[in-house]
């Protein structure tokens, strides 16, 4: 049989992908809903056909960065490495969801320097020291507690929280269910994807 003669009824139809690389930097303490509406976003996005990737400070701990402890510096090297990867991922064309602590304001201008302002969307979720122990999902705040872990964010490390314009939202996890913290980060987000 020649190639003309093949039935082609059965042939897929080609969806192209959207291809629109920005990072969306998810930051706040531990236990905020990062991960989990990190997880949400881009399970929503990829249902619309954007390509995506997931870049988890847990997850880069494990891997990448696992020579890197909880100083200072390390700290600061941890979001280097991932804001450099975050750029690589954008520039082509991936839309890159990040969950990171990201602690310091110097944290955030180190990212931001590096990915560029007009490609990174800085979105702060605002959940109290005292709501986050509540939830532990790690049980790290209860190893916190009980002195089995030093420089714990909230509590033995600084967190600061963003200043006026600092962060491009600002998504408090307290008062709100996770349904409607998606969908208002979801809308957020599409907003700017589609208004490139």
């Amino acid at each position: 049989m020649s190639l003309s003669e093949q039935n082609h009824s059965s042939t897929p139809t080609f969806t192209p992908r959207r291809l629109a690389g920005k990072v969306i930097w998810l930051y706040g303490l531990s236990g905020s809903g990062k991960s989990t509406l990190g997880e949400a976003l881009e399970r929503k996005l990829r249902a619309e056909n954007y390509v995506t990737q997931i870049l988890d400070g847990d997850v880069l701990r494990r891997g990448l960065n696992r020579d890197l402890g909880f100083s200072e510096k390390d700290r600061s090297e941890n979001i280097r490495r991932a804001a450099e990867l975050a750029k690589l991922f954008t520039h082509a064309g991936v839309v890159t969801i990040c969950s990171f602590i990201t602690p310091l304001r110097a944290h955030r201008a180190l990212a931001r320097e590096i990915i560029s302002a007009q490609d990174l969307i800085e979105v702060y979720i605002d959940a109290s020291y005292a709501t986050c122990a509540l939830r532990d999902p790690k049980g790290l705040y209860a190893r916190a507690a009980a002195g089995q872990l030093t420089s714990f964010t909230g509590r033995d490390s600084a967190f600061e929280p963003p200043i006026a314009r600092e962060a491009s939202l600002v998504l408090s996890t307290e008062n709100t269910t996770p349904a409607d913290s998606l969908a208002t980060l979801h809308a957020f987000v599409s907003r700017a994807l589609t208004s490139r």
